[in-house]
């Protein structure tokens, strides 16, 4: 009896800290068949519900809702991103308004060479995680070494905008036929600084290393890190300063 009080009260003492899956929105790992894209963001609201669990036939207003109850986003902020994806032609799912994730790969559209966590389309596979690309982006992170001061549990935009120009530069290097086109020039400092955004921690102003790992190598919403809905919304305006602040640190 006082083996099994000690186990529950140690157990809420470890769920209090570092918090609880969400309860309607638990994460599962795509299914053989499931559609996923090159984007750990629109993964892991498929892989906890917000978006279709099948990453199918998504249209907007499913959309708007899954941005907006998974990250706090205001709902439209990201309707051009949704229009762009109809607008460039990707929908397989033969209903023009509607897309499935797999759609969002289709090069020089929406992806583009140089994602911080997938290798570029030239060497066969941009759409699943890679973990040596990660690898490197992570340890320019410095994304698991967290002990000393308690910054070091944290990205900050300096540490992410090194991390993102560093990337940029390695896959110029290695890929023969990477475009440096104006989807990625804007694109690459933008994929940084919608994470930062997404995952960022007000109260230090920065974000928790632990939710980015469980982002880019899970696809999934760090809940159990602690990771709460931000309660004030955030835009595209957000996004777009904090993408200039990016380029200005990886210059």
């Amino acid at each position: 009896m006082k083996l099994s009080l000690i186990k529950t009260v140690l157990f809420s003492l470890a769920a209090s800290s570092y918090g609880w899956e969400h309860k309607s929105h638990e994460f599962r790992p795509p299914l053989p068949g499931d559609s996923r894209s090159p984007c750990p963001g629109l993964n892991a609201l498929s892989n906890h519900g917000w978006l279709p669990r099948s990453g199918k036939n998504i249209n907007l207003p499913t959309f708007r809702s899954a941005i907006a109850g998974a990250y706090n986003y205001e709902p439209t902020s990201m309707d051009g991103f949704f229009n762009l994806a109809l607008n460039f032609n990707l929908s397989t799912t033969g209903n023009q308004s509607t897309f499935n994730l797999f759609d969002l790969a289709r090069h020089d559209e929406i992806e583009f060479d140089g994602s911080l966590s997938r290798n570029d389309i030239y060497f066969g596979d941009n759409v699943h995680f890679d973990h040596n690309i990660w690898a490197a982006v992570a340890k320019n992170l410095n994304l698991y070494e967290t002990l000393g001061s308690e910054m070091n549990q944290y990205v900050t935009v300096e540490s992410a905008g090194k991390a993102c120009a560093a990337r940029a530069a390695d896959a110029k290097r290695v890929n023969p036929s990477f475009n440096a086109s104006a989807m990625q020039v804007m694109g690459n400092p933008g994929t940084t600084a919608l994470y930062l955004v997404t995952l960022w921690d007000e109260k230090v102003g920065a974000a928790p290393k632990s939710w980015v790992r469980a982002l880019f190598e899970e696809d999934r919403i760090p809940y159990l890190e602690g990771y709460k809905v931000p309660k004030i919304p955030r835009t595209m305006d957000d996004v777009n300063e904090m993408a200039r602040r990016v380029s200005a640190a990886g210059v």
